[in-house]
């Protein structure tokens, strides 16, 4: 009998021994801490050499207090006019717009510090078209737009420099650099569209 507890003893030993063997190895540990966060963003910057404001939003899962993974979408505010030779349109006053969405990630070094850097890097489609902004009743007949529908490649690296104001809410002035591949609109080519941001964000959530 005691033999028999013995070998019954003995193999659960070894059923466990080879669970613990089999186990799953993961990158991120139990101990891991996931979060997560929304922004708000401002970019004050230039295309085709004028003015252009450019507001977004960007936010996703964030992991161990670094490391960002999410999605960003940001469009053109304010009127950038078409020159009267790269019209759609001739004869009409139409404005250009721009917008951006993909992927975005970001890497905070000391996340807990009350000031840090954050490196910040958006990757994803672009777009250009022509539109009538002004709408003018007089030509209401005519189609609005849009017209010379742009899509190309964007990458936007930066860094920022981020304040802890409570333990929900940051605010990360920064700098980053737009750089566009394959843009073919009337007057926007990628020289035209690429160019340094400067950047105002406000990020809420669980860091």
């Amino acid at each position: 009998m005691k033999s028999k507890l013995l070998f019954a003893a003995w193999l659960c030993l070894a059923s466990l021994t080879a669970s613990k063997a089999q186990e799953v190895q993961t990158i991120f540990k139990g101990g891991s801490s996931v979060g997560g966060f929304g922004a708000l963003t401002n970019k004050f910057t230039t295309i085709r050499g004028e003015y252009a404001n450019i507001s977004g939003v960007y936010g996703g899962v964030y992991l161990n207090h670094h490391f960002l993974l999410g999605l960003e979408a940001s469009a053109v505010t304010n009127d950038i006019q078409v020159p009267a030779e790269f019209s759609a349109i001739p004869g009409r006053t139409l404005s250009y717009q721009y917008g951006q969405f993909g992927m975005v990630n970001e890497y905070a070094l000391g996340s807990n510090k009350a000031v840090h850097a954050v490196f910040h890097l958006f990757y994803g489609a672009g777009f250009t078209l022509q539109y009538n902004r002004h709408q003018d009743e007089d030509y209401f007949y005519m189609d609005l737009g849009p017209h010379d529908e742009n899509w190309f490649f964007v990458v936007e690296p930066g860094v920022q420099l981020e304040l802890n104001l409570f333990k929900w809410m940051r605010f990360s002035p920064g700098v980053s650099y737009r750089s566009t591949h394959g843009s073919g609109a009337k007057g926007m080519s990628d020289s035209d569209l690429s160019d340094w941001s400067y950047n105002v964000t406000l990020k809420f959530g669980r860091f």
